[in-house]
């Protein structure tokens, strides 16, 4: 009998990072070693920390997602009793060098996060950091994952996976943004682990001693992030990968969309049924179908004879076109995009260099290796097939990328900036490539023109490219809440314009369901409605005329709001903090905000809770923070720090406004290029906290406002002064408003001074939504209709110099 030697099997094994043998500071930082591993400590800013640990002599990077180098930042390091302390301005970390682990303080000494013994570790290629749990720690965030807005007790995959119909409880889906938040009763932070391997984030299931984040190969190689709050840390997270450009205006408003709509005279009839039912809107799309065979920059010749009158068409009427794009180039011969990619080396191959083909819409296909700058630049220019047709806004989709049989080989390879990766590394960031190379196409195709992409996968860093919506959701309640939590976590996670299909794309909403969902969505960042082929028509007048008269409410709703909504997306740009924003960023302490009750709610633009409902319920419960709170619709006043039975008629989604707070409106349009009546109306509510608004103004499509042709004011009301505040506008941009009309809002004062100039208020009985028709003549089917009598308001002109309006009590 052969006696072979007894092998090692160590790789199958937790290997711990041991003993630090040696180490020495850096610029900005510093460095040491095992006799397993290497790690790099990096100071990115007074409240960022890079933990870099590797097996090997090199690190590795994500060449994707960071886009700052480290800060010049002032820190102490001090070595005493086999331990180092580090000292930034904002945080304390400790490394325990007897096995490397890590904690971290804030400056009073409080414990914010810290390493379980087990530390950072190895099982042969996955890496993974175990950290203790803090007492009653709560986990936000992580993107697009399903599940209640705290993730304690749950994991989570990212591996993005195209998943038609999810389930409200499934995961992973389409994106993968590997940043969470901790928040306990000593602060809160954040941790972005940026590796794009596959990875798990365990929260604690399966097991009561840790949470722990690990990725499938590759390094260690997180950003823990300290600020004094949620928003701090937000914002942060978005200095780190970037925030989301000035969008154009249109993008904000209603979108409608169908897989698909064909010919041209069904897409020329939607388009006039928004403007013969006086419903605004601003964007139709274009599906799979206006390809000839699914074939990208193609149009089918039967089904769209003239493309570039046909949008010419559109544009008349108001509306923008957005086409949909797939990865997946068709391996026809003749077929000049495929012919040119294997001609340039261009798309995904094998390792022995053959090209990779998989099936998707067109049959076999070829795929673009957008991880590759010379097919990012040839992908811009072979855009020109669309802009010039007219074509305004690309919908990158499939991008996952999504193949039929759901299972890409590993051992594919993509060009990864030049390193060269197998898919194992690249699948995650493939779609946030694609959604890249859109934007770029687009501003290069249009130079003086915003992009506006639309994605369906990403990665950490993906709101710098496209918005994003949730994919193939179902016509059912609870995917309309579902969507609603997945919304709020892409908000928590950077990604600040995003949505849902409105109506559900699978299956077929009831009146009731599509009509609530419309009012909802009406308070969303992004405001699509998408239906799928072979069901029902699902256009806002398709569910009868009670669904239509509640959908035109809310839609005029959203387009009279555009001021705000317009600021708030502007005021994003410059921070990161998302429009539709979980109660937790403000009101993290507050154990009610993450009950299962209440976690649905948001404040939308700072100024309005939002509480989803579905459209079964005639009354719900919702939970209103610390302070006062209108009821939108009827001003009555409520104390905070309480639950509240609200009755929810299907026309009547509850909305309130935060004491203090104040927003702007303009009058009806039919679509955001339409023409307003030039007066700014500011809705102004009383409180005992005040607040500021940042009032932004632009020419709505151009880059101009990169340059100076853009208006600021900021708005202060503070209550302590009874004062409101207008700072002189910066900027060079002539106010598209030449009035204001101020409305105050559960004010006793009869009379203000404006610079000093008494004024008496005037009044009149005002109304959000408009007065439903009763079409049944029995009195117990009336709708309600609430109007807020004798609102008292004042006008002036809309001058740029600053003035204040006092006596406000």
């Amino acid at each position: 009998m052969t006696s072979f030697p007894k092998l090692s099997r160590n790789s199958s094994r937790h290997q711990g990072f041991g003993e630090v043998k040696e180490w020495q500071s850096t610029a900005n930082g510093l460095q040491g070693k095992s006799d397993l591993a290497n790690f790099r400590i990096t100071i990115y800013h007074g409240g960022i920390i890079r933990v870099q640990a590797s097996k090997f002599e090199y690190f590795e990077s994500n060449p994707y997602s960071v886009i700052v180098q480290p800060e010049k930042v002032e820190f102490k390091l001090i070595e005493e009793k086999g331990q180092v302390h580090l000292t930034t301005p904002q945080v304390k970390m400790t490394l325990d060098l007897n096995a490397f682990r890590l904690s971290f303080f804030d400056l009073d000494g409080n414990l914010l996060n810290a390493d379980d013994s087990l530390g950072i570790s190895w099982i042969g290629s996955e890496v993974a950091a175990y950290k203790e749990v803090q007492k009653d720690e709560k986990f936000i965030g992580l993107g697009e994952k399903t599940g209640n807005l705290n993730r304690f007790g749950k994991a989570y995959t990212n591996w993005n996976t195209d998943y038609f119909a999810y389930g409200v409880g499934d995961d992973p889906l389409y994106m993968s943004i590997p940043f969470y938040m901790g928040v306990h009763d000593k602060g809160a932070y954040g941790i972005f682990f940026d590796n794009t391997h596959k990875s798990v984030f365990n929260f604690g299931a399966s097991t009561n001693r840790f949470i722990y984040f690990s990725a499938e190969d590759g390094d260690m190689d997180y950003y823990f992030i300290h600020q004094p709050n949620l928003a701090g840390i937000i914002s942060s997270y978005t200095w780190l990968t970037g925030r989301m450009q000035m969008p154009p205006k249109w993008a904000l408003g209603y979108q409608q969309c169908r897989y698909s709509y064909y010919p041209d005279s069904e897409v020329y009839a939607v388009a006039q049924g928004f403007r013969d039912k006086k419903m605004p809107a601003d964007v139709i799309y274009l599906d799979i179908h206006h390809m000839e065979a699914y074939k990208v920059f193609t149009f089918d010749g039967e089904k769209f004879t003239d493309p570039k009158a046909m949008i010419s068409r559109l544009k008349e009427k108001g509306f923008k076109v957005v086409v949909i794009m797939d990865p997946g180039i068709k391996t026809q011969k003749g077929y000049l995009p495929f012919e040119e990619g294997l001609e340039k080396d261009l798309f995904v191959k094998y390792p022995d260099g053959k090209t990779y083909e998989a099936q998707v819409w067109p049959g076999w296909c070829a795929f673009p290796d957008f991880t590759k700058a010379e097919t990012r630049s040839w992908w811009a220019e072979k855009m020109a097939f669309y802009t010039e047709a007219g074509v305004d806004g690309f919908w990158t989709d499939m991008n996952e990328p999504a193949s039929w049989g759901q299972f890409t080989p590993n051992l594919i390879e993509f060009e990864y900036e030049g390193e060269k990766a197998s898919h194992r590394k690249a699948r995650n960031i493939y779609g946030m490539q694609m959604a890249r190379s859109a934007q770029e196409g687009s501003a290069f195709q249009n130079p003086d023109k915003r992009p506006f992409v639309l994605t369906r996968s990403g990665f950490a860093g993906i709101q710098r490219y496209a918005a994003a919506w949730t994919g193939d959701n179902v016509a059912s309640e609870e995917h309309m809440l579902a969507g609603i939590r997945l919304v709020n976590s892409l908000g928590l996670s950077g990604i600040s314009f995003s949505g849902y299909d409105v109506g559900g794309f699978a299956g077929e909403a009831s009146k009731s369901l599509f009509a609530r969902w419309m009012s909802i969505g009406a308070f969303a960042p992004f405001y699509r409605a998408h239906s799928m082929i072979n069901s029902n028509d699902a256009e806002p007048w398709a569910f009868g005329e009670e669904t239509e008269e509640i959908s035109r409410n809310y839609m005029q709703l959203r387009y009279r709001l555009l001021p705000t909504l317009y600021s708030k997306f502007y005021s994003s740009t410059q921070t990161g903090l998302p429009l539709a924003e979980s109660l937790a960023v403000q009101y993290s302490s507050d154990q009610h905000v993450y009950l299962s009750a209440f976690q649905n709610q948001y404040l939308f633009c700072d100024s309005f809770l939002v509480a989803p409902v579905e459209s079964t319920k005639e009354i719900t419960k919702v939970y209103l923070p610390k302070g006062e709170w209108y009821y939108l619709f009827s001003d009555q006043k409520v104390k905070g720090n309480q639950a509240v039975y609200q009755d929810c008629p299907l026309n009547y989604l509850p909305v309130y406004v935060k004491g203090g707070q104040l927003f702007t409106m303009q009058s009806d349009v039919e679509f955001t290029g339409g023409s307003h009546d030039g007066v700014l109306r500011i809705h102004v509510y009383q409180g005992h906290q005040g607040s500021e608004y940042l009032h932004y103004e632009d020419a709505g499509e151009g880059l101009e406002y990169l340059s100076g042709q853009f208006l600021k004011r900021k708005i202060s009301y503070n209550p302590s002064t009874e004062t409101l505040k207008f700072e002189a506008s910066e900027g060079n941009y002539p106010s598209e408003f030449k009035k204001l009309k101020i409305y105050f809002h559960g004010f006793s004062t009869e009379s203000v001074l404006i610079d000093g100039k008494k004024r008496s208020f005037l009044s009149e009985d005002f109304a959000f939504l408009g007065k439903l028709t009763e079409f049944d003549p029995l009195p117990e089917h009336d709708h309600p209709y609430f109007e807020i009598k004798n609102l008292p308001y004042l006008e002036c002109d809309h001058l740029p110099e600053a003035f204040e309006i006092t006596g406000l009590n």
